[in-house]
């Protein structure tokens, strides 16, 4: 029985580490420190963490790494290979070539399309219709390795990062148990990248979720899913924060007259004017309240009918 040493961090991890320890010894998993958590900011355990422990397995939470000592100890486990998912942090040379069957990673999405950390979030905020999960063979590039295999995974109209995060992770974890044998056989040859077809996305940070007006409607629609659970899809209304947490595009008449931001109201529809269309919207959680619908925001704040979103330092730049 193959040695696997797992290395992986959010709740994407879990589906491929269950997996595993069905069939696998694992000799340990390697996740992230504990972090400040809610509103109260106390350490919190990874969801790779909890599920580790909650099944007996061995868990190591390094800072990082780069210090000898900690090569040193997952070399002392002697895995066959290394798998990882969304663990957080680059591997170094010394780390990627510890095992003979080398380090391998699932990725959220179709090589070399996406590169980086953020590849859901980046594939609804371009509109893709398609994405998938690739399992590849790490190098020292990000995310440059060879393709071991790859499956397709179409992004439904109402998809969030969240709803496609659940359904790759289950994907991958698949994906996983079906390459995985074939490899450590040698029944796989790897395939290079095509390196002229790359795209790269970054960390997605708090303030990639502010809503620039001056877009357009689709545009706006796709980030709101794309930033859904965090950061969220944020605004300004009186000097607050307004949190838009579903929209959809508005289907009814263009009102071109209207500067991007402004609020209508008419009747259960609230809709604000964009750079190109409208966005109507269908949910929202103003600063310090609860979310709800926004006909029943809108109903409580007579002044958001007419009202402008938004102010005018909103950013320009696409927030990948």
């Amino acid at each position: 029985m193959a040695r696997i040493l797992f290395m992986g961090t959010p709740q994407f991890a879990v589906p491929a580490l269950a997996a595993l320890a069905q069939h696998y010894e694992i000799v340990a998993v390697v996740t992230q420190p504990d972090a400040p958590a809610g509103r109260g900011r106390a350490l919190a355990a990874s969801p790779v963490k909890r599920h580790a422990l909650e099944h007996g397995l061995r868990v190591l939470q390094p800072e990082t790494l780069k210090p000898p000592a900690a090569v040193a100890e997952l070399r002392a486990l002697a895995p066959d290979v290394v798998v990882v998912a969304a663990f957080g942090q680059i591997l170094r040379r010394d780390v990627l070539s510890l095992p003979p069957y080398g380090c391998i990673n699932i990725h959220a999405s179709l090589l070399p399309r996406w590169r980086g950390a953020s590849p859901i979030n980046a594939a609804i905020t371009a509109g893709d219709s398609v994405t998938g999960v690739t399992i590849m063979q790490m190098e020292a590039g990000l995310d440059s390795g060879p393709i071991l295999a790859q499956r397709r995974e179409p992004i439904h109209a109402d998809d969030t990062t969240a709803t496609l995060t659940e359904r790759l992770a289950r994907v991958g974890a698949e994906l996983l148990m079906e390459t995985l044998p074939r490899w450590l056989s040698g029944q796989i040859t790897a395939q290079r990248q095509d390196e002229s077809q790359v795209t790269r996305c970054s960390i997605i940070r708090k303030e990639d979720g502010r809503i620039d007006w001056m877009r357009r409607a689709i545009e706006i629609e796709r980030l709101v899913r794309a930033m859904t659970p965090w950061p969220g899809a944020a605004t300004l209304w009186q000097g607050r924060q307004l949190l838009i947490r579903r929209a959809r595009v508005y289907s009814g008449p263009a009102e071109t007259a209207l500067e991007p931001g402004t609020v209508g109201v008419d009747g259960a529809s609230v809709r604000v004017q964009c750079g190109d269309g409208a966005l109507e919207l269908l949910e929202v959680q103003l600063e310090g309240r609860r979310s709800m619908t926004a006909a029943d925001f809108a109903r409580g704040q007579r002044q958001f009918d007419g009202s402008r979103l938004g102010s005018r330092d909103a950013p320009s730049h696409t927030p990948i």
